[in-house]
């Protein structure tokens, strides 16, 4: 399995993130499956996760867990293995899917922003604070789940009142172009956007 990754902390502020997993959250693993040259079912690896970014300036930690690029997904020779393993996907592919996880550091919140996607957001660890641009919240606490359809929200972590870190898990995938009263949507990173730029389409 591979170990955790970190940085050099030195002298940083509460929320930073130097780790995955981030300080105070467990470490996960990842199991992925296959079949042997029987047809019998097997555990190809057990690891946790790759393609890790800090983002947002150390305020969070991504880690891909998975990620396919295309609809159905070829798993002949292994070839959905070897296309994720081998380049750090982008926000998200189209027709295809991605599993990120993201650890927040306290009180960390993301910027506003809206992608082209559908996107099924679970919370793994903590309390976050969903804001959409119209200004409707929730709250969700652990186990809770909000479906994203290509809307510009934004997530604070809450944890602890903002003292604690917190851990979401996302599957993006794919949307037909979207428009309201005849006018397309676009979609919008915001600041998130340097996060993931050269890598593709969002």
């Amino acid at each position: 399995m591979a170990g955790n990754i970190a940085t050099d902390t030195g002298s940083l502020p509460e929320y930073y993130v130097h780790s995955f997993p981030a300080p105070g959250l467990r470490q996960i693993v990842r199991h992925i499956t296959g079949n042997n040259a029987n047809g019998e079912s097997r555990f190809l690896s057990s690891d946790h996760g790759e393609h890790y970014r800090f983002m947002v300036e150390h305020q969070a930690v991504a880690n891909i867990i998975y990620s396919t690029r295309e609809t159905p997904v070829d798993l002949n020779a292994n070839a959905d293995i070897i296309k994720a393993h081998e380049q750090e996907p982008p926000f998200h592919y189209p027709n295809g899917s991605i599993v990120r996880m993201i650890d927040f550091g306290p009180g960390v919140e993301s910027p506003f922003h809206r992608a082209l996607t559908i996107d099924y957001g679970i919370v793994l660890e903590g309390v976050f604070e969903l804001t959409l641009d119209s200004g409707e919240k929730r709250i969700l606490r652990q186990s809770d789940i909000c479906v994203q359809r290509a809307t510009a929200h934004k997530w604070k972590n809450i944890t602890g009142n903002g003292t604690l870190p917190g851990r979401m898990l996302w599957v993006l995938l794919d949307t037909k172009e979207v428009t309201i009263d005849g006018k397309k949507i676009s979609g919008d990173l915001g600041d998130l956007q340097k996060e993931y730029a050269g890598r593709g389409n969002y």
